[in-house]
């Protein structure tokens, strides 16, 4: 490229008072391009950071990997434990039990995902996330009830909505009905068994905060009749995003009948609709960008038909066809340019500031943008992911270039002898 094609190019950048309407076009599709690689940006911040908040959410709550047998219940566990933390990647494990259960409180009952931890290791494995009162370590059930006479009760951990639910607060005592059911002379009668809240935690989802209760490992093998069987094993991988790697080396590991899933299996469908929908929220804004690329077609359009006679001119003097077109092409690439990088330092500029942005409006007009007990989200989250920047820069600055082909063509096309027959 020669250094006059350039000075030529954004001379005509440079509107004079009979082309202002030309300058206003080229100017309102800087504009274009702007408002389009800017809005990519936020939007995509907003729905990884969405998507990070919602994993930690999952991955607070359970584990990267669990293992479990086909066969049914995991005997000898301590030495299947230590053989899974010898591997690779491996960070710590932590044993559990599933179980479902009835959990009443007075007259309120409802049905429960009765999850049995041990209290010393799970907290290497998972995080509650807020524990609003008490702690883990109170379930080992140390806590007196002094409404039945100061007996001693095993302690249990509830979500805070089925703490709404059945109205129990800590430090009251509820009961525990296990479906199982224990042989009687009259048959199966449900086991009940009494349990004083411990701790209550908030997690941040509805599901797990209204049907998940924690107990001990001991007490629960205990009110599920297990023996010192566990239901499985949970573990935690040093990098989330190898644990189907790391899934599998333990199943090799092991053998059969040990099976092992990871994180993203069991959260499949809700991680695809999620990559789906940022997906198709980037085809249907980058079409602002489209738009602002036909605006570049115009305006280019525009200045060929003003500058047939300098165009004519720079022929007669020696142009080629091949410099007229980069001209033109230089010109539209620089609007299309200017508009990426502003777009792109506006989009970033807002994506890091997005939360003291949202409060800032909050306060302004006195509402709420996400309400916490509606979205389980006290604010707009926001993580940049610069692959997806550098994604947008690119896009926007091939559909600038691709503006600039026709217009660059048609003028590299045109005859010097008819523009200047009646100049």
């Amino acid at each position: 490229m020669s250094i006059y094609e350039f000075f030529i190019a954004r001379r005509y950048l440079q509107a004079r008072r009979k082309q202002m309407f030309v300058s206003l076009v080229s100017f309102m599709s800087v504009m274009g391009i702007f408002l389009g690689v800017a809005a990519l940006i936020i939007v995509l911040a907003v729905m990884n950071g969405f998507e990070t908040d919602l994993r930690n959410k999952i991955l607070g709550i359970n584990s990267h990997i669990i293992l479990m047998k086909y066969t049914g219940a995991l005997e000898g566990y301590p030495s299947v434990r230590e053989k899974v933390e010898k591997l690779p990647g491996v960070v710590a494990s932590t044993p559990f039990i599933y179980g479902q259960a009835m959990i009443k409180k007075d007259d309120r009952v409802t049905g429960i995902v009765l999850r049995g931890i041990d209290p010393e290791s799970v907290g290497n494995v998972i995080d509650f996330g807020k524990i609003s009162v008490g702690n883990v370590g109170d379930l080992e059930g140390w806590m007196a009830d002094e409404k039945e006479g100061g007996a001693e009760q095993p302690g249990i951990l509830i979500g805070k909505e089925l703490s709404g639910q059945i109205g129990a607060f800590l430090g009251d005592t509820v009961e525990v009905l296990s479906p199982m059911g224990v042989p009687t002379p009259i048959g199966l009668v449900p086991k009940i068994s009494k349990f004083q809240v411990a701790g209550i935690f908030d997690s941040g989802f509805y599901e797990y905060d209204a049907s998940l209760a924690f107990i001990s490992l001991a007490e629960s093998q205990n009110f599920l009749n297990m023996g010192d069987a566990v239901t499985g094993l949970e573990i935690k991988v040093r990098n989330l995003y190898e644990a189907e790697k790391i899934a599998r080396a333990v199943e090799a590991e092991l053998g059969y009948p040990f099976w092992a899933r990871n994180w993203m299996q069991m959260n499949k469908n809700l991680f695809a609709a999620l990559r789906l929908e940022k997906r198709v929220m980037f085809i249907i804004l980058s079409l602002i960008v489209l738009v602002a690329a036909f605006n570049i077609i115009t305006s280019l359009t525009m200045v060929v038909m003003e500058k047939t006679k300098d165009i004519a001119i720079l022929k007669s003097l020696g142009a080629t066809a091949s410099n007229i077109m980069k001209i033109f092409m230089i010109q539209g690439i620089i609007i299309g340019a200017a508009g990426t990088l502003l777009g792109c330092a506006a989009g970033i500029l807002v994506a890091l500031r997005l939360e003291k942005i949202s409060l800032f409006v909050e306060d302004l007009f006195g509402f709420k943008i996400l309400p916490g007990d509606v979205y389980y989200l006290s604010q707009l989250p926001s993580r940049i992911d610069y692959g997806d920047v550098f994604l947008i820069v690119v896009v926007a600055m091939i559909l600038s270039f691709l503006a600039t082909l026709y217009p660059a063509w048609r003028a590299s096309r045109l005859d010097p002898v008819e523009a200047l027959r009646y100049e």
